[in-house]
């Protein structure tokens, strides 16, 4: 008998509810049961006692008492939400930071009396840490404890917060931003692998993460909607006050309700691979974002990019030979993996470019205010906010696949049809590119980390998110390199007057962006696809 069913007296005698049997409670057992008499009668009859007693089913009710069920981890309570959001208000503090600030540059100019070069490293002070430490967090989270490393970088991020809204020159500012980049670097991996952990169903999962990467896209898209508000209100210092009652907040709820876990067995220390992952993406994060500015082939340039292939030939050598490596490189055995890593690079990169370009169209060509131009931009983080949890949805029921394609083919005739933007492109016009923009965008975040934490073993999903964040902001520094390279390279004149030419490749770049996320998706969807993800030792 696969499937048997008992009656369990919740409530009214009419309120009778049926509740499966597992199968694995094997063939029916007898189950005692009590007879409540009615009023005035005798009590209860027992199993293995007679008091003289016949049941009378007309006026008693049968009620077989439930035996323990065994508690399954993966079912939902209320906790395990509140630990989703305050993983969500950590990942919404970093997201914010890297799109809000941007905004606030002209400001911070002016008020710290910098040149373009300072202003520039304000912001890659944040990033270039951000994206060198992420692996090393994601490790540090596995082998000491997700919570532990989640509290240490929601502290320094808050306190680094802190400090930089009261910075009095342009050094102390660098310098605060690059200890927000420390803790920021802690936080993604460490939450994303306490989610995972706590949402151990598949299908819950797949919620849980459809959540955590619209918050993610939300608060990166939201960033010049609230610099503009910031700024126009309370000044640029106001960038940074935001951030310190969402830390302090998050850092006492971790305390009291998230729970704490770590890889079964700690990892021993790679110090030499940890060195090799630092001067690999920082001296790549440094090329790329410096690229423009001193020019791609400067010998400067040149060298950090020779250094940055270099550090990654002598890593791919010597991690394979370590018993325990900081990078475990089987996992890019794995397709879903190694194409959702791609996907992400691709996507965000394609993200970073569109703010980059719409930002300066609409406040330089438009001549519309910061404010007006974040609002301007709604569509978009809207949109956002409403398709990632439907990708969360369909990921759960059918699959990656389909929010891959929806992503792809959004992103691609978004950014083409902005390919044709004039001075004078209307509302509509706006309106309909940066929502269809913001479709893709919400759609692709919850196939690209479902397909990163299936594609591993669970014991690693400290490792696998920070390889993932790490991607994500190598993405986001390509995207505005590269595209800021192209614009720069073919504007003749002013702003005003060159800029739709000389955008015009760039919104073509990001249009194959688009196009290499659909194939991406298609691919690693595949059934050859799936069936190497055991290469990996993850979950197919």
């Amino acid at each position: 008998m696969k499937r048997l069913y008992r009656h369990v007296n919740l409530g009214p005698p009419w309120a009778v509810h049926m509740q499966p049997v597992p199968a694995a409670y094997g063939q029916l057992q007898p189950v005692p049961y009590q007879i409540r008499s009615a009023p005035g009668g005798s009590g209860l009859s027992e199993p293995g006692t007679d008091n003289g007693n016949e049941p009378d089913n007309s006026n008693k009710r049968r009620s077989r008492q439930q035996e323990p069920r065994p508690q399954e981890p993966g079912s939902p309570d209320g906790r395990r939400g509140v630990v989703l959001a305050v993983c969500c208000s950590a990942l919404f503090m970093v997201g914010l930071d890297n799109t809000i600030v941007n905004v606030g540059l002209p400001a911070i100019g002016k008020s710290l009396h910098t040149t373009v070069a300072g202003l520039q490293w304000t912001v890659a002070g944040y990033t270039i840490v951000l994206a060198s430490l992420l692996m090393f967090s994601g490790a540090a989270a596995d082998r000491i404890g997700r919570r532990t490393i989640f509290q240490v970088g929601l502290a320094l991020f808050t306190l680094g917060s802190w400090l930089c809204s009261l910075a009095p020159n342009l050094d102390a500012l660098i310098a605060f931003r690059v200890l927000q980049g420390v803790g920021g670097s802690m936080l993604a991996p460490s939450a994303l692998g306490i989610i995972t952990n706590t949402f151990t169903r598949p299908a819950e999962r797949a919620r849980a993460i459809g959540v955590w990467d619209g918050v993610s896209g939300l608060s990166m898209a939201l960033g010049p909607v609230a610099g503009g508000i910031l700024v126009g209100t309370v000044g640029w210092r106001g960038i940074f006050w935001a951030n310190i009652p969402v830390g302090l907040a998050a850092i006492a709820l971790t305390a009291l309700l998230v729970p704490d876990s770590k890889a079964e067995r700690g990892r021993g220390t790679d110090p030499l691979g940890q060195v090799l992952v630092i001067v690999m993406l920082g001296s790549l994060a440094y090329a790329i974002i410096q690229g423009p500015s001193e020019g791609w082939f400067s010998p400067g340039i040149a060298t950090f990019f020779v250094l940055s292939a270099v550090t990654l030939a002598v890593l791919l050598w010597y991690e394979p030979r370590r018993a325990e490596p900081l990078v475990d490189f089987r996992f890019f055995r794995s397709v879903p993996f190694s194409a959702s890593t791609a996907t992400a690079v691709c996507a965000i990169a394609a993200s970073a470019g569109f703010l980059f370009l719409t930002t300066l169209y609409l406040q330089d060509v438009r001549g519309f205010t910061p404010l007006r131009a974040g609002l301007t931009l709604l569509p978009m983080p809207i949109m956002m906010a409403v398709t990632s949890p439907v990708a969360g949805r369909m990921l759960a029921r059918g699959g990656p696949r389909a929010p891959f394609v929806i992503a792809g083919a959004a992103l691609t005739l978004s950014a083409a049809a902005l390919s044709q933007l004039s001075l004078d492109s209307g509302p509509l016009f706006l309106t309909v590119t940066y929502g269809l923009f913001g479709v893709g965008a919400g759609m692709v975040n919850s196939p690209i980390t479902n397909g990163v934490m299936s594609g591993v073993p669970k014991s690693q999903a400290g490792v696998a998110s920070g390889m993932n964040s790490s991607a994500r902001q190598l993405g986001q520094s390509l995207g505005v390199a590269v595209v800021g390279s192209v614009l720069a390279a073919s504007l003749h004149g002013g702003m005003e007057t060159g800029f739709l030419i000389a955008a015009h490749d760039g919104w073509w770049i990001m249009a194959g962006c688009g196009y290499a996320v659909l194939l991406l998706g298609v691919i690693s969807t595949t059934g050859w696809a799936r069936a190497t993800i055991a290469k990996a030792g993850g979950e197919a």
